[in-house]
């Protein structure tokens, strides 16, 4: 990195299985290369995400997937603050490996959680099992909320992007907003319910299609 700086939230060093952190760069600063894969999503500012020889100028909301191995740079054109994913790819056999991807949320259907019009999903990356993990958004209404507590095998990597709500954590409630990160181990109880009067919306890691 260049004229940036990293906040690491979680890695192996904590146990888990991806690294994930919130790069704050200069205007000029840039993110070299990984050596897996890297998934960023731009939360402020503006920035170039160079790809094999290719430029793509990217505002706030805009997302690319990186494959491992691919040859690229990310380059702030004003200062800018993005969530960073990391994580050593694990192929499947008979399936390709994913293709670099930069688009936008805005451009991806929302669909409601279990018929809840109150909580709506994007899904940032296909369900093809390809990918190893998946990103989404979920945003929720004012008083909206999981209808159950989940407990399952998929770790989180979890940040707040507007608004604030109450987390539930095996027996224990954390208040949060945004701008706050969540660590979830596999088999965590976990629960979340919107609280304020504007949506609460955040981005979640988890792990997929593999065993």
């Amino acid at each position: 990195m260049q004229r940036a700086a990293a906040i690491v939230h979680c890695g192996p060093a904590l146990g888990a299985r991806f690294t994930q952190y919130t790069a704050e760069l200069e205007r000029g600063g840039m993110l070299g290369p990984s050596r897996g894969q890297r998934f960023l999503y731009l939360v402020e500012g503006e920035a170039a995400v160079e790809i094999s020889g290719l430029h793509h100028y990217i505002t706030p909301g805009a997302y690319a997937y990186l494959p491992e191995g691919c040859r690229h740079s990310v380059i702030a054109r004003a200062e800018a603050r993005m969530a960073v994913i990391e994580k050593e790819y694990e192929s499947l056999t008979d399936y390709e490996r994913p293709v670099p991807l930069v688009s936008y949320e805005s451009s991806i259907p929302a669909a409601p959680l279990m018929d809840d019009e109150a909580l709506q999903v994007r899904r940032l990356l296909s369900d093809d099992p390809c990918f190893d993990f998946a990103v989404n958004t979920m945003t929720y209404q004012p008083g909206a909320s999981l209808s159950m507590v989940e407990i399952h095998v998929m770790e989180h990597g979890l940040l707040m992007l507007e608004g604030e709500g109450i987390y539930r954590l095996g027996d224990s409630w954390y208040a949060v907003q945004a701008g706050d990160f969540i660590w979830m181990r596999s088999f965590c109880p976990q629960w979340f319910g919107a609280l304020g009067k504007s949506p609460a919306k955040y981005l979640i890691y988890k792990d997929a299609n593999r065993g």
